[in-house]
């Protein structure tokens, strides 16, 4: 009877399965595998830290996607799963953010992703005084910054300008298509004395007051539509830039 009894208790042991040792055993070797990574990093970079925690938390979170990673004591823009498969786009839209943010320009920009690259939308603002196509010299130190990250990209660049739709009619510019186009080119040609920046890579066009991102109803409507757009495009095998559609946007 005693003998029966026994087999019975490991009959029902062997059918529940694996023990708590192995769940163990696999989350300490989770968290191993981690530090193994973090250990790995000879240059720790702020980008690539949070591309590879967001990963990791992804991949071992039981809640699907993961969670979201946030740096600091303040919420930040989310990285959108799209960027985080190709590693320029990630480093591109992580030091454009800290570029804003160390200028206190943090609410001056957007993004869009595009299936091949991405959108940075910069207010007018931050680059220029109001009507006037001249770039502000309050705004060199952030052009300076933009020029350095595209030039240690691979991506084609083009440069957009909008304005709302009062209309301008001064000598220099009979209307908003020759004011955001002469802004647009400003900025190309700043881009030009930055070191490593070939001008096949850049392109400039202006738009005028006839690509609104919102309607045009209000002053602060407006504000929004007067704005400057960096288009970073991965260059297709025939060497042009792809198409734009199929954005994804984020603040």
């Amino acid at each position: 009877m005693a003998e029966d009894e026994r087999n019975t208790r490991k009959r029902s042991r062997e059918a529940s399965g694996p023990g708590w040792e192995v769940v163990y055993t696999g989350f300490i070797l989770i968290m191993l595998c981690f530090f193994i990574m973090l250990c790995s990093f000879s240059t720790i970079e702020k980008s690539k830290v949070e591309h590879f925690v967001a990963s990791f938390t992804r991949a071992v979170s039981p809640m699907p996607g993961g969670v979201k990673v946030r740096a600091g004591g303040q919420a930040r823009h989310s990285l959108p799963d799209i960027a985080y498969d190709q590693g320029e786009m990630a480093l591109i839209f992580q030091e454009l953010q800290d570029a804003v943010e160390k200028f206190g320009l943090s609410e001056d920009l957007s993004f869009s992703f595009l299936r091949n690259g991405l959108v940075a939308r910069l207010a007018d603002k931050a680059l220029f005084h109001l009507g006037v196509a001249e770039i502000s010299e309050e705004a060199f130190p952030l052009l300076d910054k933009i020029g350095a990250i595209i030039a240690k990209v691979s991506y084609s660049v083009e440069i957009r300008g909008h304005t709302d739709d009062l209309p301008i009619h001064t000598d220099m510019f009979p209307s908003n298509w020759e004011l955001s186009t002469a802004r647009a080119v400003n900025v190309l040609r700043y881009f030009l004395e930055t070191p490593g920046i070939s001008a096949e890579r850049l392109s400039a066009a202006g738009f005028g007051e006839f690509q609104p991102v919102v309607p045009n109803e209000n002053p602060e409507l407006r504000a929004k539509n007067r704005r400057v757009e960096f288009i970073f495009r991965l260059a297709n095998q025939d060497g042009t830039a792809g198409d734009s559609h199929g954005e994804q946007d984020t603040k």
